[in-house]
């Protein structure tokens, strides 16, 4: 993942899909409120990556909450980002830890946390949570709003 500063390259344009996070190319753009403390919230409610011992899929609700600083990630940037994890091998851990430290890398932001609630792999739901340390204070946080995982119980 390298960032591009300035302009995006990849707003407006046809861009395939990257065939692995390495190849994708995170973007951002300057924030118009660089002053104001406030949340942004990104929802992947269909995230995929490949197991790295079988290669079968595995799936995930990804939820980014970020108070931006001077910088906003490219959404459509994030989304091919997030994308070019279909063809990616790597544990759950590995997964939402490494989009959380690539966000931060790129945005410099007061703020981030992510949680990836992963569907159950061998019987057992693994979710992964990470932020970057306090909120900002005054800034309202809701709730993630993804339960636990229940099954069909």
């Amino acid at each position: 993942m390298a960032s591009i500063p300035g302009t995006p390259k990849q707003l407006g344009q046809h861009v395939p899909m990257p065939n692995s996070p390495e190849e994708a190319q995170l973007e951002r753009v300057p924030n118009p409120h660089p002053g104001t403390n406030y949340l942004a919230r990104f929802t992947s409610p269909e995230f995929t990556s490949l197991c790295p011992v079988t290669g079968q899929p595995d799936f995930a609700h990804i939820v980014i909450d970020y108070v931006p600083g001077d910088w906003l990630v490219e959404s459509k940037s994030l989304k091919l980002y997030l994308s070019s994890f279909r063809n990616h091998g790597a544990f759950h851990e590995d997964c939402t830890i490494r989009i959380a430290k690539d966000l931060a890398a790129l945005l410099e932001p007061k703020w981030l946390r992510i949680g990836g609630y992963w569907y159950p792999r061998g019987g057992i739901p693994i979710d992964v949570f990470w932020q970057t340390g306090e909120a900002p204070a005054g800034t309202w946080i809701p709730d993630q709003g993804v339960p636990g995982y229940r099954g069909r119980g």
